[in-house]
C-alpha cells in the first residue's frame, strides 16, 4: 500500500489515492447513493476530494453529505469561471469563486484551490495570482495551485507562485514525467485522468470518443498487461512516477471505487516494468501532449 505524502512543502498530508468529482455532479443521480458512495470513500482512507464548478452538482453534494466529516478530509477545487456575473478569468472571478465554493462546500477554507486549464495569456497579467494569494493570506486557501498542461502548466511552473499541480498522467500520457514534472521539485502533484478513461473498453477506435486519443496511443504502443487489468495497470502507474503526491480517478459507482482501492492497495509496479512502459511511450511517441 502507498503510505500518506505530503503535498509539496505544505503541511497537507494526502493518502495517494484521491476521487475526482465530475461523474458524481450529474443532477440525475440518486442522491442518497452518492451520498452512501462519499461516506464510503472516506471510510476507506479517500482523504482527497477534488472537484469543480464545471462538475454539475458536485460541489454542493459533497458539502451537503460530508460537512460533518471536514476534519478527515483534503478539499480540492477549480477557479476561474461560473460565478455568475461576473466576466471569467479576472481577479474578481477568482475572489468571488472563491467565495462560492465555502459556501457550496459548506467549508471557512479549501484546502488546495486550482486554476482550471487558465491560459498563460491570463497567468501573465498576474491579477488572478493576485487574487489568489490574497485568498490564501486571508486563511480562505491553505494551497494556491494550478491545473492544465503543456506550455500553460510550463509556463505556470515556471512563475513560482504555485504550492502545487494537477495534470494528465497514465500508460498513455506520459510526456509530463520528463518535460515538467522534474522542474516542480518541492512542489504537490496530483495525476489526473489515471485510467486513462478506459480505452481498452472499445475493440475498434472509438471516433468522437473523449479517450479516442488515448485508444489509438495505448494500440500503438503495443503493450503486455501481464495477465492484469488494464485499468489497474494505468493506475498503479501514475502512482509509481517519482514525484506524484496523489492520484484521482473519477466516479460515482461505489464498485468501481472498490476496484480502485484494491489496484491501488497493491502498490507500485517494478522498475524493470516501469521501465518497460515508459520505453514503449518513448518508441511510439508522435507529439503525444498531454490531454486536457
Amino acid at each position: 500500500m502507498h503510505p500518506p505524502r505530503r503535498y509539496g512543502t505544505t503541511d497537507l498530508v494526502i493518502n495517494p489515492l484521491g476521487l475526482g468529482a465530475a461523474q458524481m455532479g450529474d443532477p440525475t443521480l440518486n442522491d442518497a447513493s452518492v451520498g452512501r458512495m462519499l461516506h464510503a470513500a472516506v471510510d476507506s482512507g479517500i482523504n482527497l476530494f477534488d472537484t469543480a464548478p464545471s462538475y454539475g452538482i458536485s460541489e454542493e453534494r459533497i458539502g451537503r453529505h460530508l460537512a460533518a466529516r471536514r476534519g478527515e478530509m483534503i478539499l480540492s477545487t477549480k477557479l476561474g469561471y461560473g460565478v455568475g456575473g461576473i466576466p471569467d478569468w479576472t481577479g474578481a472571478c477568482i475572489t468571488a469563486g472563491v467565495e462560492q465554493a465555502l459556501r457550496l462546500l459548506r467549508t471557512d477554507y479549501l484546502d488546495i484551490a486550482h486554476f482550471h486549464s487558465c491560459p498563460r495569456q491570463v497567468l501573465e497579467q498576474t491579477d488572478v495570482i493576485d487574487a489568489l494569494e490574497a485568498a490564501r493570506r486571508a486563511g480562505k486557501v491553505r494551497a494556491m495551485a494550478y491545473s492544465g498542461e503543456n506550455e500553460d502548466l510550463a509556463w505556470a511552473v515556471a512563475c513560482g507562485r504555485f504550492d502545487g499541480f494537477m495534470a494528465s498522467l497514465n500508460l498513455c500520457d506520459q510526456r509530463i514525467v520528463d518535460s515538467t514534472l522534474p522542474s516542480m521539485q518541492h512542489k504537490g502533484f496530483i495525476a489526473k485522468r489515471c485510467v486513462a478513461n478506459h480505452p481498452w473498453r472499445f475493440a475498434e477506435r472509438p471516433v468522437g470518443d473523449y479517450c479516442e486519443e488515448y485508444w489509438t496511443r495505448w494500440q500503438a504502443m503495443g503493450l503486455d498487461n501481464r495477465g492484469l487489468d488494464w485499468g489497474e495497470i494505468s493506475l498503479r502507474f501514475a502512482l509509481s512516477v517519482p514525484g506524484v503526491t496523489a492520484a484521482i480517478v473519477g466516479t460515482a459507482k461505489s464498485d468501481h471505487l472498490q476496484h480502485s482501492l484494491a489496484w491501488a492497495a497493491k502498490g507500485p509496479l517494478d522498475e524493470e516494468w516501469m521501465t518497460e512502459l515508459r520505453g514503449a511511450f518513448a518508441r511510439h511517441d508522435n507529439n503525444w501532449v498531454g490531454q486536457i
